[in-house]
């Protein structure tokens, strides 16, 4: 991280979800807890992550432009709302065809 932040010191690293999102035009998240991962570590995992749930209130701070993004599939209710996934501000499911079609091309360009 200092590498990157003395090649660019705009970037900047913060750990409080309102303030990562201040005016942002693009909001990312991914699963908190992946399949097969311990229950009693994805407890804990969802008891922390808590507070950097995407929801409305979050995206409030966002731009008024921003963007939702999920590599899929989301936990409604966990890392993301349904609200937020299923609102104008979501690109959730253009994102994923859009990997749908990338992926088909990889596959083209491998087998031929």
């Amino acid at each position: 991280l200092s590498r990157m932040q003395s090649r660019n010191p705009e970037i900047k690293i913060v750990t409080e979800p309102h303030e990562a999102v201040q005016g942002a035009d693009a909001v990312y998240t991914d699963v908190w807890v992946s399949m097969g991962d311990d229950l009693e570590e994805a407890a804990e995992r969802k008891t922390i992550f808590a507070p950097y749930q995407i929801n409305e209130e979050l995206m409030s701070q966002a731009s008024s432009t921003a963007i939702v993004l999920h590599c899929l599939p989301a936990h409604r209710g966990e890392e993301i709302t349904g609200q937020v996934i299923d609102g104008p501000q979501s690109y959730v499911f253009e994102q994923a065809e859009n990997r749908m079609h990338i992926q088909e091309a990889i596959l083209e360009y491998l087998f031929n």
